[in-house]
């Protein structure tokens, strides 16, 4: 049986000019963050406030998950190996993953400490507080803006704005925590505060993480349908009586990948049929990469014992099953 698989002009790696400047700017926003850490830490310990405490605790979280995704950027662009044929472009929705667990575990961290302040309230300097929180806020918004410009299809770049942007609402809420200790001294405002922002960066923390671990499992990316595929390909290759054994998944959250058997007509020339199928996957699917089995009668599989363990099929599809 003949199996297809052309492979050329198939890059898996990001694109130079989107990952070299995303690269570039993940790395100036770890340097901003990393920089204003240690202040902030220290002025959360001087003060008493569990706001800026909590923002130091994401920054400085940050600051590690955003070296990470830099390094997960350099290694994206090496080239693929023996033993890893994709390349490392999977290494950055390892990163995002890794970054949600990272975001997820601070913030009930933040919301434990500050059920233990609302029991017991700690004094809060609230006038050094608020210079600390605003200088925080500063920082925090520059380094959003330099992430902001980068691939906000990356879910590596949008693990590091989730961390910038959950720092910067922590310096936000810090800044108006201080305002009301400033005017009223009422200190709980400082935890409650905090346990809002961190139920806000829980949610955002579970979204990344759910999307990077829906790639990690080679699901199909949201915006396709492998079954309208199949039938598209059906109704639009002649020559082609039925597609089956098809699997799409995202190499990386941008890079869609597919593997399919295409049944043909008697007589039909087997390499334009193929070649068709891969032009229509590029062009009307946005399927970069493609590798096509096509079979003549009965398929290569039919009658095998073995499980195929990297199927997807719906039940329905196997209705359709040769």
């Amino acid at each position: 049986m003949a199996h297809t698989n052309d492979h050329s002009g198939h890059d898996h790696s990001p694109g130079p000019v989107h990952g070299s400047t995303d690269k570039k700017r993940v790395l100036i926003a770890a340097c901003l963050t990393g920089g204003f850490m240690v202040a902030e830490a220290l002025g959360g310990i001087l003060t008493g406030s569990l706001a800026l405490l909590a923002d130091a605790g994401h920054m400085l979280a940050d600051s590690i998950a955003l070296g990470l995704a830099w390094y997960a950027f350099h290694l994206a662009g090496r080239p693929a190996t023996v033993r890893l044929t994709y390349g490392f472009g999977r290494v950055k929705t390892l990163v995002a993953y890794t970054n949600g667990i990272a975001i997820f575990v601070i913030a009930l961290w933040i919301v434990y400490e500050a059920w233990g302040r609302l029991q017991a309230p700690a004094p809060v300097l609230g006038g050094p507080m608020l210079a600390v929180a605003i200088l925080g806020l500063l920082v925090n918004i520059g380094s959003f803006f330099v992430l902001h410009g980068g691939d906000r299809e990356s879910l590596n770049m949008r693990g590091a704005i989730l961390h910038v942007l959950g720092d910067l609402l922590g310096s936000a809420a810090a800044i108006a925590a201080a305002l009301v200790i400033l005017a009223t001294g009422w200190t709980p405002i400082d935890p409650i505060l905090s346990v809002l922002v961190s139920l806000l960066i829980l949610y955002t923390a579970w979204s990344l993480m759910r999307e990077a671990a829906h790639v990690l499992l080679e699901g199909v990316p949201p915006s396709l349908d492998r079954d309208l595929i199949a039938r598209d390909i059906e109704a639009t290759i002649q020559g082609v009586c039925e597609v089956h054994h098809m699997h799409v998944w995202s190499l990386d959250g941008t890079s869609n990948m597919a593997t399919l058997h295409a049944c043909l007509d008697e007589g039909v020339d087997a390499h334009q049929a193929v070649s068709a199928v891969k032009k229509r996957l590029a062009s009307e699917h946005g399927i970069s990469h493609a590798t096509v089995e096509p079979e003549f009668g009965q398929c290569a599989d039919d009658g095998d014992e073995h499980e195929h363990g990297h199927e997807h099929e719906a039940a329905a599809y196997h209705d359709h099953h040769h």
